[in-house]
Parts: structure tokens; C-alpha cells; sequence
């Protein structure tokens, strides 16, 4: 049952993990687009509101998080952005980056986690 009509841009080096993670959060009532991370680039939408921004931390690129952040707060300036990493923590170079932080693999976290980016509270 849909909850929500926001737009969420899932940010991924990892094709599979794009799909997945616009299955789980399309069944939650969320509009996605993704943004695959290339070698050295990485295309953003230009003709999308995004209302949140999940980006996965660890890239196979040449593309450090910390660049393809400063993209991102170019294209989509006021944006929230959530980190998504199989790290425990938020990285050190997140901070003050990131409205928020969530482990790889526990849909209900990551579910719970965006909707309480998107309500503005703390998570």
C-alpha cells in the first residue's frame, strides 16, 4: 500500500543494487530514479524533483562519495541525502554531509530511516 509520493534518487555503482533498491521502496509507495556511478562520472537526472537522495558509499570508481556528494548538492541543493553502506557508522567524511545513515540489508531500517529524513526528525 502506498504511503508516500516522493521521489527518491538512488545513487549506485552496482546496477543490481539500483533495481533492488527501487523494489524495496517502490513497494513502499515511493517514486523512483537512479543514477548509476560510472568510472568517472555519473549521470543525475535533470528533469526530476527528488525529494531524497540514498547514496551507497562504497563506489568502484574513480569517483571518491565526498565528489559524487558535491554533485549532488549542485544539482539538488536543499536535498537530504542518506548514506548506505555495509559500514556500522556514518564515515568520518559523510559528516555534515549526510542527513542520515543506514546498514546495507535491513529493508525495515532503510524504510523506517527515509521516512523519518523526509518528516524531518532525527534518526
Amino acid at each position: 500500500m502506498p504511503t508516500t509520493d516522493a521521489t527518491i534518487l538512488i545513487v549506485d555503482d552496482d546496477p543490481l543494487h539500483l533495481t533492488l533498491y527501487s523494489w524495496i521502496l517502490q513497494r513502499q509507495g515511493y517514486k523512483c530514479r537512479t543514477a548509476q556511478v560510472k568510472s568517472t562520472s555519473v549521470d543525475l537526472p535533470s528533469d526530476a524533483a527528488i525529494d531524497l537522495v540514498l547514496l551507497d558509499y562504497r563506489l568502484s570508481s574513480s569517483l571518491t562519495p565526498l565528489e559524487v556528494i558535491q554533485q549532488l548538492k549542485a544539482a539538488f541543493a536543499a536535498t537530504p541525502i542518506v548514506v548506505l553502506s555495509e559500514m556500522q557508522w556514518m564515515p568520518d567524511d559523510m559528516r555534515g554531509h549526510a542527513a542520515a545513515f543506514i546498514n546495507k540489508g535491513d529493508p525495515a531500517r532503510l524504510i523506517e530511516t527515509i521516512a523519518s529524513v523526509l518528516h524531518g526528525e532525527p534518526s
